[in-house]
């Protein structure tokens, strides 16, 4: 038996109206051989949702695809409040969105059921470039508007290379128009991204320097900002100084959260190509040796083990690093020479304190 997380992330659809170059849903990946299925029906979503109540989750997500595609999305939602209260529970739905469906009504019924709205601005200049599209003031309309009726709202920043150079003003214009706060994840190779990836990564450097615009946006506005995809702790230049940006060095894969995909499949994050189980399956999980590489850790790289940072940093997105090198105990690609360095001056460091022990 396992143990879930109590936060789990329903990918309503395959579906989406845009065709984002950093997006890394598995199923759009370059030969993807990943297998989608038969879309789950209302009703079966509503069974799902009851199910995993049952199992002990109590935070849900709502996302995709793009999750206002899939007929009945509100009804689903509309389920999960219910639900939850049934189970004495209270807590935010999270929608992430595109926000190319958004209308009053549906601005309206998220206020009502106590939704917590995340929407995507990759760019303001690149947004058609990033997501194939044109729909950056489209999405800042929805943030002023979400904001005039008391919604609380994020704005969801992908950085990447083509962005970088405009994301003081992406969060800028964001933050005025009405978000609340900002999620920033660097690309991470995956799905469609796969296709993309020498336009889009970031260098080390690129990642201290996205890591320092944010931080000034954030402190001359007041604001609270979270990185939403895992940075190596090795990698930042110098961690203390950020007081606005909370920083995550730990993956929530399976151990904080899950993911249900379109046709009832689980995953250990919503990065994640490997199936581990279904919804239809008594136990949830069915690839159990896996799961469990997550909730116990069990994916570090050996060399950082040896790392005085181990104990609060999983050295990287470990799944971008098995879909890279096949092994999701290899290092991060993106911070690897970055690594080398850090690791080499501990080790060194270790050696100096045995060798001063030991006299």
């Amino acid at each position: 038996m396992v143990n879930l997380p109590k936060s789990v992330i329903l990918e309503l659809t395959y579906k989406c109206n845009h065709k984002c170059k950093f997006c890394f849903c598995p199923w759009d990946a370059p030969s993807s051989t990943y297998k989608k299925g038969k879309e789950l029906t209302v009703h079966q979503w509503k069974e799902t949702i009851n199910r995993l109540y049952l199992k002990g989750c109590e935070y849900f997500s709502v996302s995709g695809g793009e999750a206002m595609l899939k007929d009945g999305w509100e009804e689903i939602v509309r389920h999960i409040r219910v639900k939850g209260k049934e189970h004495g529970l209270n807590n935010p739905i999270v929608i992430i969105s595109n926000g190319r469906l958004m209308s009053d009504e549906s601005i309206l019924l998220f206020k009502e059921l106590g939704v917590h709205l995340s929407m995507s601005l990759p760019g303001y200049e690149t947004f058609e470039w990033h997501t194939g599209v044109d729909g950056a003031d489209n999405v800042l309309e929805w943030f002023e508007k979400a904001n005039k009726v008391g919604l609380h709202t994020t704005a969801n920043i992908t950085v990447t290379k083509k962005n970088l150079s405009e994301l003081f003003e992406t969060i800028a214009l964001a933050l005025l128009n009405g978000a609340d706060d900002i999620l920033l994840n660097r690309f991470l190779p995956g799905g469609r991204g796969l296709q993309y990836m020498s336009e889009l990564c970031l260098s080390v450097s690129e990642i201290n320097e996205m890591l320092d615009i944010a931080e000034e946006v954030l402190e001359r506005s007041g604001r609270i900002g979270y990185t939403g995809t895992e940075i190596p702790y090795c990698a930042i230049d110098d961690p203390q100084k950020y007081k606005h940006l909370n920083i995550g060095y730990r993956c929530g894969a399976a151990s904080n959260f899950m993911v249900v995909d379109a046709s009832g499949h689980i995953r250990v994050c919503n990065h994640s190509p490997r199936v581990v189980g279904s919804i239809f399956e008594p136990s949830l999980i069915t690839d159990v040796e896996y799961w469990n590489l997550f909730t116990g850790r069990n994916y570090q790289p050996e060399d950082c083990r040896l790392c005085m940072a181990n104990k609060f940093c999983d050295c990287g997105c470990r799944e971008v690093a098995s879909i890279l090198t096949k092994s999701i105990s290899a290092v991060d690609c993106s911070v690897e020479l970055k690594y080398k360095r850090y690791y080499e001056r501990h080790i060194q460091k270790k050696y100096v304190e045995k060798t001063l022990l030991t006299r």
